[in-house]
């Protein structure tokens, strides 16, 4: 028994391999817009708390130190598993902020380029011949 392949049989091949990538792109798209919405959406429902992570320290596993900001003044804090201990109060002079962030935050296309920058580019010598 003999089966040929025959250019119908292509065609569909074909057209169901294109409508399977297309459904995928798409399912990327939702993915990637939903994924966006919801971090723009958790990132209005925080802003303008009184109550701000400064920085977070990790100190080992599961272990952090983090300075908190509590409507004006701030506390450092042990974060562990299971609990949560206040360390101290500490006054707002002795934070030292970081002058050169200015509220930006590096955005994965800038770091992408910036490492591709700063791989070592091969030079492509044409040969005479």
């Amino acid at each position: 028994m003999h089966i040929a392949i025959t250019a119908v049989d292509r065609a569909d091949s074909f057209a169901q391999l294109i409508t399977v990538l297309i459904i995928f792109i798409l399912v990327l798209a939702a993915t990637l817009f939903t994924t966006r919405w919801i971090a723009g959406y958790q990132k209005g429902q925080n802003k303008g708390k009184n109550i701000e992570v400064v920085e977070t320290y990790p100190i080992g596993n599961g272990k952090y130190i983090q300075l908190v900001r509590l409507a004006g003044t701030y506390a450092a804090i042990a974060v562990c598993k299971d609990t949560v201990t206040m360390l101290a109060e500490i006054p707002k002079e002795d934070i030292r902020f970081p002058e050169d962030a200015g509220g930006m935050t590096l955005r994965f296309k800038d770091l992408f380029q910036k490492a591709k920058d700063e791989l070592p580019k091969e030079e492509i010598s044409s040969k005479e011949e």
